[in-house]
């Protein structure tokens, strides 16, 4: 019985199988999936004189519950694959000064632009114009 020599890999292969171990061992942030149900606080200091941040809440069926830095309402997320939208269909105001009126409609704007998502760590940011980092809530 012969044994058969032991050939040398080629520099195709061995590319290959860098490539195969390198798409593997991707880390687990990055495959993370989208955090329906999650509350999702802005990670910002709060604004002077309260302590109130702006969270987001949302679901799989495309609903999103937005309490931004006093209005709070309701919206319309799609989120497919890593891009998402963003549409508020409904805001109160709840009596806001109009220091919170006006950082509620920034905000606001903000958030309609956005056309992506990722994780960074333990943030969802949502990608847009601007960046917008969201902390999920640890209650």
């Amino acid at each position: 019985m012969s044994v058969a020599p032991i050939r040398a890999i080629s520099p195709a292969l061995a590319a290959s199988l860098v490539l195969v171990t390198a798409v593997l061992a991707v880390p687990a942030a990055a495959q993370k999936a989208f955090p329906y149900g999650a509350e999702l606080r802005l990670e910002a200091a709060p604004m002077k004189g309260s302590k109130r941040l702006p969270w987001l809440q949302f679901s799989e069926n495309g609903a999103v519950d937005i309490d931004l830095w006093c209005a709070s309402g309701a919206g319309r997320a799609a989120v497919v694959e890593r891009s998402i939208t963003i549409t508020p269909t409904g805001l109160r105001d709840n009596q806001c000064s109009q220091a919170q009126l006006d950082a509620d409609k920034d905000l606001l704007t903000k958030l309609m632009q956005v056309t992506a998502w990722r994780w960074d760590g333990f943030l969802l940011v949502l990608e847009g114009p601007e960046t917008l980092r969201w902390r999920p809530a640890s209650n």
